[in-house]
C-alpha cells in the first residue's frame, strides 16, 4: 500500500463513509432542499412527498454524520445544513455532473 494511503488509512475509511451517506437519492434531495432553506420534518415530508417517519429515519442518519443541525422552536425542530462544507459538496457535485 502507498505509504500515503497507509499514513491517511482511518481518515481514508471515514471519507468513504461520508461519501456513502451522499450515495443515497432520498438524502441527497433533503440535502439539496436543505441547502436552500431551513425545514421541519413536515415541511420537508411535504416537500419530497414522503412520510414523516420516513424523513425523520433519514434526518437521523444525516445528522448522526454532522450533515445536519437541529434548533427547537417551539415544538417543532428546524433542520438545516450543519456547515458551509455541507453546501459545498453538494454545489462541486452539481458543477460536475452539469459539465
Amino acid at each position: 500500500m502507498n505509504k500515503n494511503c497507509e499514513k491517511y488509512e482511518n481518515e481514508l475509511y471515514d471519507l468513504a463513509e461520508l461519501f456513502k451517506i451522499f450515495g443515497d437519492s432520498t438524502r441527497i434531495k433533503m440535502l439539496f432542499v436543505l441547502c436552500e432553506s431551513e425545514v421541519c420534518v413536515a415541511n420537508l415530508a411535504e416537500a419530497l412527498d414522503m412520510t414523516q417517519s420516513a424523513i425523520s429515519h433519514q434526518l437521523k442518519i444525516l445528522k448522526q454524520s454532522k450533515l445536519v443541525k437541529t434548533r427547537r422552536e417551539g415544538k417543532s425542530i428546524i433542520y438545516s445544513i450543519a456547515d458551509d462544507h455541507v453546501r459545498s459538496i453538494i454545489k462541486i457535485g452539481m458543477e460536475h455532473i452539469e459539465e
